[in-house]
């Protein structure tokens, strides 16, 4: 079956240029919903593990997921695994888990369009010739789902999220608000991680 879920404009312009791989996540995460028998996510109920790292062009797929579902990473609803592959599990607590994956088949024949050469010639999506850009995304839209998809449902996937708070402190060294969850003590005043100076206060990946 090819079911007719194409991004719309708005979705493309949310992703800043023509691409195939956020449609395909736009694909995924319309039959994500239908698999699940969910609605398009309103507020905090739906949630996406997408399976993308870093370092690699497809993670394009992730606009595409939040555009279709709603399940945007803004309402804390989308947390990557980093395992580095082109899956993603989808969970809704009434619903159960569903985990979609790229076929292998498929990523390889879609990896022979011209698109792919000029990506990794380092051109951006955005300088590639349109008519490139629209064979690989007419094609991507033409596919079958099963020759898409891996689709496996997971019985004994098990999410609990952080429980929401509006509890906050000021910061005694930049008087900056901090949500109660992240205050650390220092000299027995509360601060916020990068006032903290605690090793690994900030943010990195290697």
């Amino acid at each position: 079956m090819t079911t007719p879920f194409v991004p719309p404009p708005w979705a493309f312009e949310f992703h800043g240029h023509r691409c195939p791989f956020m449609p395909i996540g736009y694909r995924m995460g319309k039959l994500a919903m239908l698999e699940l028998g969910v609605e398009r996510e309103q507020d905090h109920g739906f949630h996406i593990f997408p399976e993308l790292g870093e370092g690699h062009p497809q993670t394009c797929m992730m606009d595409g997921l939040q555009a279709a579902t709603g399940a945007t990473y803004g309402k804390v609803l989308m947390a990557k695994t980093f395992y580095g592959k082109l899956a993603a599990t989808f969970f809704h607590p009434a619903k159960g888990a569903v985990r979609f994956a790229l076929q292998p088949n498929f990523v390889d024949a879609m990896g022979k369009f011209e698109f792919f050469a000029y990506r990794k010639r380092g051109v951006e999506p955005s300088a590639i010739p349109a008519a490139v850009v629209d064979e690989v995304i007419a094609w991507v839209a033409g596919q079958p789902d099963e020759a898409l998809f891996k689709v496996e449902r997971k019985p004994d996937f098990r999410f609990t999220p952080v429980k929401g708070s509006f509890a906050k402190t000021r910061c005694s060294v930049c008087d900056e608000y901090v949500f109660d969850r992240y205050v650390r003590m220092k000299d027995g005043a509360p601060v916020c991680i990068p006032c903290s100076g605690y090793a690994g206060a900030a943010p990195t990946r290697g």
